[in-house]
């Protein structure tokens, strides 16, 4: 009952709040799903690791998602269709609580939209081994402390930037995805102090 509750709680914090949407007529529209789950009593966040054999952003630690097509229909849908296609998570099997804030990927002319979804644990993953190389789960409360987070503040296009690297074990979780999961855990935060968890 008290997990069904943060979920819940969690889904009421995502509703409330004002999505930052960007947009821009010259910019690929993309979409991430990042996935929370609950294994024994805790709640854990799921990360691929990319092959070297993708066009781009090799090797890097990432959240299923990809590049909107046309007959996706919506973005939330672009993310699920990427999901099934990269680690065999069907649609069916992810439970949306809630968007993030649109980010503009560093770099690139991409707009990545970021769904967080509620998934089953445990789940019979089917991995595409040409995009993905590995599933990585992290706990939520690894990622919550301040030991295992890094901060650098950095030039970027004459804008000072700070960036987060999250250090578990051998992965290194920064860029694009470290900014999702930056603004997640904000909100997973403040929810928890509210008392809503």
């Amino acid at each position: 009952m008290l997990l069904l509750n943060v979920k819940e709680k969690l889904k009421q914090a995502l509703f409330s709040r004002q999505k930052r949407r960007i947009f821009a007529t010259n910019n690929v529209p993309a979409a991430v799903i990042l996935p929370i789950y609950y294994k024994e009593v805790e709640p854990y966040i799921l990360f691929t690791k990319r092959t070297e054999e993708v066009k781009t952003h090799k090797g890097q630690i990432s959240f299923p998602g990809g590049v909107y097509q046309e007959g996706d229909g919506s973005l939330v849908s672009t993310a699920l269709r990427e999901c099934a296609e990269e680690i065999g998570l069907t649609a069916e099997n992810v439970e949306i609580l809630g968007e993030l804030d649109d980010i503009l990927a560093t770099g690139s002319d991409y707009i990545v939209s970021p769904f967080v979804g509620f998934i089953p644990w445990p789940y019979k993953f089917e991995v595409d081994q040409r995009e993905t190389e590995k599933i990585i789960e992290i706990p939520v409360s690894v990622l919550l402390d301040k030991n295992y987070i890094r901060e650098e503040t950095r030039n970027i296009d004459g804008n000072a930037v700070t960036l987060h690297f999250y250090t578990y074990q051998e992965t290194v979780v920064w860029g694009l995805t470290a900014r999702i999961l930056n603004q997640f855990l904000d909100i997973f935060k403040q929810m928890m102090a509210n008392g809503r968890g």
